[in-house]
């Protein structure tokens, strides 16, 4: 049997008829909020949320670095004074 692209088309429209019409579009809905919660119960981050998390965390370190280098370099001169 030979398909041409029109019924090939035709065949994939009427699936997703199919499937919109049936409880299976339900089932994703469903799923959906199911595997959501499982991930948000897990408390597991996007990587979205990862990388901005990172970057602050990158950033708060060269700070506190920053911090302790002019800390040390008041103590000295404290020092220095005494």
């Amino acid at each position: 049997m030979l398909f041409t692209n029109e019924k090939i088309k035709e065949l994939s429209f009427k699936i997703k008829q199919l499937v919109d019409s049936s409880p299976i579009s339900e089932l994703e809905t469903n799923l959906n909020a199911l595997f959501q919660g499982a991930l948000t119960k897990m408390e597991l981050v996007s990587r979205e949320e990862f990388d901005i998390q990172s970057a602050l965390l990158a950033r708060t370190q060269q700070q506190l670095k920053t911090l302790e280098e002019k800390i040390t370099q008041l103590e000295q001169a404290h020092a220095a004074k005494k």
